[in-house]
């Protein structure tokens, strides 16, 4: 028998969380609209540092971070699950106490420095990978870093860094070897900002704010290495590919409340002597948001089940990144064509979760390289048809 209750445990955290989202995080939401129209941050520093102690002191700090470092260790199916409830207000809020997965791979000296620090919201790091001309082809990276004594020096570019301009150590992936190039030859070094790299935003359609980050003849201590020389490559796709279910999972969240928007505005909205709810247009958009929701829903739990259990969950993650990002894009275009003009407005946050969404197409993967992954896998027989669990 296939179970897909959860605990009476794992609903008393979903339903504490949901409730924190309502009560805490939703409020802030007419602040952040009228923010972001001003050109100022979404939410200052100091009031999601107040939101996240909040969160510590109800017990949720570092949901998917080890005990031993001080986090809940909820596992994958719970890590998602929340996120889905994150999901459900434009606010950009998160859970403290977490850090970059492998983080955890370094050395005693380097989780003093860095991976406990940042655990605790001391410190704040980015993932530098993509360049100008290396986004979906991660192995294309040309920045350089030389040995130099006992030191390296990094030349080169990276673009479109989430985090890069408020972030105090960059964790960076530079070509050690140009010959070995990705099979050997790339490595990863953990960079503080004051060693010398700049960062400048970059703007964009959404409320992402991403940067360029350059490095010009930064000296980067030999200490300062993460892993070992020549395995960056594999670190990457480590830190890409774990959480990767994690996207469609906010977006589950953001689609629901949106539905829920929709619903309830078809409802009161009369055209024609009638409420546009009963409407068959109307009613089909509805209908096939639901469907569409669902059908994401358990291809991004399935995902996480297979993480929790120690199964392989790239495949599984690249359909469910895949269909969720879909399924977002057109559940938002929806759920604006029932509001007509006032969901085009500014009045309202469905132009906003609109420009949102459509990163979710291209960051963490673009569709064409899920579809990439998910063709090459079947082709080659990594992965059969018709095998559950395996």
């Amino acid at each position: 028998m296939v179970d897909f209750s959860l605990t009476e445990e794992e609903r008393q955290i979903r339903d504490t969380v949901r409730s924190f989202i309502r009560k805490e995080v939703m409020p802030l939401e007419p602040e952040v609209l009228r923010n972001e129209r001003a050109g100022q941050p979404a939410v200052a520093p100091e009031v999601l540092k107040e939101l996240r102690a909040k969160a510590r002191s109800a017990g949720f700090w570092g949901v998917n971070t080890p005990e031993e470092y001080g986090g809940m260790n909820l596992g994958p199916i719970m890590s998602a699950i929340l996120e889905m409830e994150c999901g459900r207000t434009f606010v950009p809020f998160s859970f403290g106490g977490r850090a970059d997965n492998i983080l955890y791979l370094g050395t005693e000296e380097q989780k003093r420095r860095y991976l406990i620090p940042t655990i605790e919201g001391e410190r704040r790091s980015c993932f530098a990978i993509t360049e100008p001309d290396a986004g979906s082809d991660a192995r294309n990276i040309r920045a350089r870093a030389r040995r130099d004594g006992d030191d390296w020096v990094i030349d080169g570019e990276k673009t479109f860094i989430t985090g890069g301009n408020e972030a105090d150590f960059a964790i960076v992936f530079a070509v050690t070897d140009p010959d070995k190039g990705a099979d050997g030859g790339i490595t990863c070094f953990l960079v503080d900002r004051e060693m010398g790299w700049k960062s400048e935003p970059i703007p964009t359609m959404g409320q992402w704010g991403p940067a360029a980050l350059v490095f010009d003849g930064v000296r980067v201590p030999g200490a300062n290495l993460l892993g070992e020389e020549g395995k960056g490559f594999e670190l990457a796709m480590r830190w890409i590919g774990l959480g990767r279910y994690m996207i469609p999972a906010r977006a589950i969240g953001s689609a629901e409340r949106m539905l829920q928007m929709a619903i309830d505005y078809a409802k009161q909205r009369h055209s024609m002597g009638h409420p546009i709810a009963e409407y068959q247009a109307i009613q089909w958009m509805i209908a096939d948001s639901q469907v569409e929701i669902e059908g994401v829903k358990w291809l991004t739990l399935y995902a996480a089940w297979r993480a929790e259990h120690g199964l392989d969950p790239r495949h599984a993650s690249s359909i469910a990144k895949l269909s969720g990002a879909t399924m977002a894009n057109q559940v938002v275009d929806r759920v604006l064509q029932i509001h007509g003009g006032m969901g085009y407005t500014k009045e309202l946050p469905i132009e906003r979760w609109y420009r949102e969404l459509r990163l979710l197409r291209i960051y963490e993967g673009t569709d064409e390289i899920q579809r990439r992954t998910i063709a090459r896998n079947l082709l080659k027989g990594h992965v059969k048809l018709g095998e559950i669990g395996a």
